[in-house]
């Protein structure tokens, strides 16, 4: 196996942490023999567990001396619920560390210069783009200090949510809606407004556990309710997940009266929320978007026309053409006989 087809690997096995792993990042290493043959790999599942590096060291044993150690993330350098990983691929005899992404925290950085300090060769670098792209809601929340938002919607080919009677029920295929329930696993946090927790009482919970992942940690359930008016009865106050109405006695007012986003996704990171999907109804999204908040949408198309009712989203502070918020498609997928489209916010040009 080749070095950049180890990372390839290592990224893969990292995905597999995803839902699982958080607040920690999500992590992937293969070890390879001099003659490029894997005797080790590992990725970090859970927190407080075995660090990628880790788990691949124990598969490899002695065949770690002199061996290469591909990882999607710079190795630890602190001591928290596990030893640095520096360390422990240094007492393995690890020869050569190659490491995509370097560690953004001041807390945990600082691995490589370990490694080079004590005769590691290391080489940093390879295929970061792939790398980030797959640790990229850690990635955020560390640098900007709140989760990477992605922001869910279910529309019609001319952009409804609902009927003009305002049903909803179902605008996608239930292998659109199986998808949901995958892409929800992924998160730390799911996010909706009052309106729609009165519409539609949801249950907001990962029912469909993603195949071939470990079992799925339910997101905390984050219902964005200014004044309180949650009902006791509501299903997202059932025990199938963690649930915190926030409200602004809690959290403060902004200048509309409503509750400060930004304080919002701050508390979020507080608590250890990494990632979070916003599913809230268009008026809920429009204020995302207005406050520049969503880093990424995933929207599920399905091949039907309205004509009237609900959009996906209200007012998101575009009035003109100039000020449209631009995102870079990055998939499209057919799900049954829906399109998922997925895309990033494109950063603004300065």
């Amino acid at each position: 196996m080749t070095e950049d087809e180890a990372m390839r690997r290592a990224i893969a096995l990292a995905a597999r942490g995803l839902g699982t792993a958080s607040p920690n990042p999500v992590v992937g290493c293969v070890i390879l023999d001099p003659a490029g043959e894997v005797v080790g790999e590992g990725f970090h599942a859970y927190a407080g567990g075995p660090h990628a590096e880790i788990v691949a060291l124990g598969q490899a044993g002695d065949r770690a001396r002199g061996a290469t150690a591909v990882t999607t993330l710079e190795p630890c350098n602190h001591v928290g619920r596990t030893g640095p990983c520096s360390r422990a691929l240094i007492e393995a005899g690890v020869a050569r560390v190659i490491v995509a992404v370097d560690d953004p925290t001041t807390e945990a950085a600082g691995g490589t210069e370990v490694l080079r300090a004590a005769g590691v060769e290391v080489e940093a670098g390879v295929l970061r783009a792939e790398a980030t792209a797959g640790n990229i809601a850690w990635l955020t929340a560390m640098r900007r200090g709140r989760p990477y938002l992605t922001w869910k919607y279910a529309a019609t080919l001319d952009g409804r949510s609902a009927a003009p009677d305002r049903t909803s029920r179902w605008i996608t295929s239930a292998q659109a809606r199986q998808d949901v329930h995958e892409l929800r696993g992924t998160v730390d946090g799911i996010i909706a407004g009052i309106g729609t927790v009165l519409a539609d009482d949801p249950q907001l919970t990962v029912r469909r556990p993603p195949d071939g992942r470990l079992a799925v940690k339910q997101p905390l359930r984050v219902v964005v309710d200014s004044h309180a008016r949650t009902p006791q009865q509501a299903r997202v106050r059932d025990t199938a997940a963690p649930t915190w109405i926030a409200t602004t006695a809690e959290l403060g007012a902004a200048a509309d009266g409503r509750i400060d986003l930004h304080e919002l996704l701050a508390a979020l990171h507080a608590r250890g929320i990494r990632s979070a999907l916003l599913e809230g109804g268009p008026t809920l999204a429009g204020a995302f978007l207005a406050a520049g908040l969503v880093d990424r949408v995933v929207g599920y198309v399905a091949p039907k026309l309205l004509g009237a009712g609900p959009t996906a989203v209200l007012d998101a502070g575009v009035t003109t053409i100039a000020e449209a918020i631009e995102f870079d498609l990055t998939d499209v997928t057919q799900i049954g006989p829906d399109l998922r489209l997925t895309a990033s916010l494109r950063p603004k040009e300065n």
